[in-house]
């Protein structure tokens, strides 16, 4: 059981885990030792998240979401497969955790009196130096 907050766990038998091989330095160790792990997390089909929340987490899963609804996170930073493993659960755990907590309504503002009439004197201001700028008329010079 995988505590991710106070009213949310999951049972470990939700994530499937499949070790690969990682890149980087070891000498050849790397080649033959499966160390990297990809864990999936059935987040459309889970019992143990409320509707909201799933919602919210399938949203924010964003490219590591596949079309099935599974959540795919690879760790390879270390060289260890336990610690790639902890990693990984917690990058999850720190998603559902993310996906838990609901945003906070937009309240509607206005924008005040004095802001508009400023934005409008700048308006003005500007469109007087500009008219400065151009060439005077030709067409009643000379009369």
């Amino acid at each position: 059981m995988i505590k991710v907050t106070d009213t949310i766990s999951i049972q470990e038998s939700e994530i499937e885990e499949i070790f690969i091989t990682a890149g980087g330095p070891g000498g050849q160790h790397v080649n033959k030792a499966a160390t990297a792990v990809q864990i999936r997390f059935d987040a459309a089909g889970s019992p143990s998240i409320g509707e909201e929340v799933r919602a919210r987490l399938l949203k924010l899963a964003g490219r590591r979401l596949t079309s099935e609804g599974q959540i795919v996170i690879t760790a390879r930073r270390f060289r260890s497969q336990a610690r790639n493993r902890e990693e990984a659960i917690e990058r999850l755990v720190s998603l559902i955790r993310q996906a838990a907590v609901p945003p906070e309504p937009r309240k509607a503002t206005r924008v005040p009196h004095s802001a508009r009439r400023k934005r409008l004197q700048r308006k003005r201001h500007a469109a007087q130096v500009k008219a400065l700028r151009r060439a005077p008329s030709t067409d009643n010079a000379g009369e």
